[in-house]
């Protein structure tokens, strides 16, 4: 449901390709009192929803179709693509560009920012994802270098290096980056792009891995989701 006029709460937009995959990061933002709206495909249309979108969380999902980076899927990748929800994404991320709406962005959601800005895709990078049959409770884990004074060290509190998790399969180096971003974090063993940000907006932020699986990460990145949420509330700051 979209209201009418303005609630007293900040409205975050949150699409995804199910309810059930929305779950996590609705959970990971509830502890800070947003109103969180789920859009799905074919759901509530995104121009309704554009006049109230406070803040725009893009989750984890399906791979980008490679078309919207200039070139055509690899058969044999077997891509698992989705491509009524990255007409969702991108329909959003463009019109919260625009306006100035804070966005955090997370997997596939720096992916979508960094596609959207300019910048393409490597369709398959191995060693990040755990493709076992228990692949969903058992993420990778390796370290990232998060630079000092970057709006993401700000928010968890420290550059330097740390450990996180990773759940993905595609990814991008310096030489795939939309050059109107900046790169926040790397892979320390790789140098894989690990966070994004515009430095042409507000609170624009993306990270490669998922903080809303909260007990693989150091506790500080669940400030990724209070700082979306402050945002949102908080136009002017």
């Amino acid at each position: 449901m979209v209201h009418s006029t303005k609630s007293a709460k900040p409205l975050i937009a949150v699409p995804a390709s199910t309810e059930e995959e929305a779950k996590p990061y609705v959970s990971a933002l509830a502890p800070w009192n947003p109103e969180s709206l789920v859009l799905l495909p074919g759901g509530t249309p995104p121009d309704k929803v554009l006049e109230h979108m406070d803040g725009l969380l893009l989750v984890g999902g399906a791979d980008i179709h490679p078309h919207r980076y200039g070139t055509n899927p690899d058969p044999r990748l077997g891509l698992e693509i989705d491509e009524s929800r990255d007409v969702l994404d991108f329909e959003l991320l463009e019109a919260a560009l625009a306006r100035d709406i804070p966005v955090v962005g997370i997997c596939r959601g720096l992916q979508v920012l960094n596609v959207a800005s300019g910048g393409t895709l490597i369709q398959h990078i191995s060693g990040h994802r755990n493709d076992q049959p228990d692949a969903a409770s058992k993420s990778m884990q390796h370290r990232v270098w998060i630079a000092p004074g970057s709006k993401l060290a700000s928010v968890v509190g420290a550059g330097g290096q740390v450990r996180v998790n990773s759940l993905h399969r595609q990814g991008l180096m310096e030489a795939q980056r939309a050059p109107s971003l900046m790169t926040t974090a790397y892979g320390v063993s790789d140098g894989l792009v690990e966070a994004l940000e515009s430095p042409h907006h507000r609170f624009v932020v993306a990270v490669q891995f998922h903080p809303e699986r909260a007990n693989e990460l150091p506790e500080q990145f669940q400030r990724l989701f209070a700082a979306l949420v402050y945002q949102a509330a908080n136009p002017q700051k």
